[in-house]
């Protein structure tokens, strides 16, 4: 065999291992993409794009292993059966979708949001106390802001706010500061404004359905 087709068939033999390794590869490539694409899914609610619940939980932790600053806030839509009831369920996931916006734009990339179920969301994110009633309330002026429908109609809405630091309750246990929030939010349900927990706000129960209120009263179901 001549010098020149012993070279060619070196590199013909050489693009066939090279194809053929590539294959695989590829196609595990395409597999890998897909698997974390559903893992993705798993983690996200699918009609906010927020986290789900564990997966908030999970990057509120890491939050708090790592900021001194931290503030947990309680977010509860006002009169949001009222919507879905007059003006349909599409126009209430509409509300939805435009609260997870707003609370996402609020928080910032780093901040964990999740919705936790229905039209309750939480937000652990980094706040100076000396900074955190302002940030409320823009806040709550943003979740007062009407939501526009993709057929023009427009949809007043409304939430309430609680919110929770480490040093307003003594403790930075994730679970004690959600409960703090959640009762502080419900002690200002339809005020039009947020308000801070204090440690009396963590020795309110919530079992069995009841949802916290006031310190020493209870508020039975959610408000509608």
């Amino acid at each position: 065999m001549s010098p020149l087709l012993r070279v060619q068939s070196r590199i013909g033999q050489r693009t066939l291992l090279l194809t053929t390794a590539a294959v695989p590869l590829t196609g595990w490539a395409v597999h890998a993409v897909t698997l974390h694409r559903q893992l993705a899914d798993t983690r996200r609610d699918p009609l906010t794009g927020l986290l789900r619940r564990d997966s908030y939980t999970a990057r509120a932790r890491r939050l708090m292993a790592r900021h001194d600053d931290l503030a947990l806030v309680m977010v509860d839509q006002d009169h949001f059966k009222a919507v879905n009831d007059t003006m349909g369920h599409p126009a209430g996931d509409a509300v939805l979708a435009a609260t997870a916006a707003r609370l996402t734009a609020w928080a910032g990339p780093r901040a964990s949001v999740g919705r936790l179920g229905g039209d309750e969301f939480a937000v652990a994110l980094q706040a100076p106390a000396t900074v955190l009633e302002q940030r409320l309330a823009q806040l709550v002026r943003r979740l007062h802001t009407p939501v526009v429908l993709d057929d023009g109609r427009t949809v007043d809405v409304a939430a309430s706010v609680g919110a929770a630091t480490p040093d307003a309750i003594g403790s930075r246990d994730l679970s004690l500061l959600q409960r703090a929030a959640d009762t502080a939010l419900y002690d200002g349900k339809h005020s039009g404004r947020a308000h801070l927990a204090t440690a009396a706000h963590v020795t309110v129960p919530s079992v069995n359905g009841r949802r916290p209120g006031r310190p020493g009263t209870a508020v039975w179901g959610r408000a509608a």
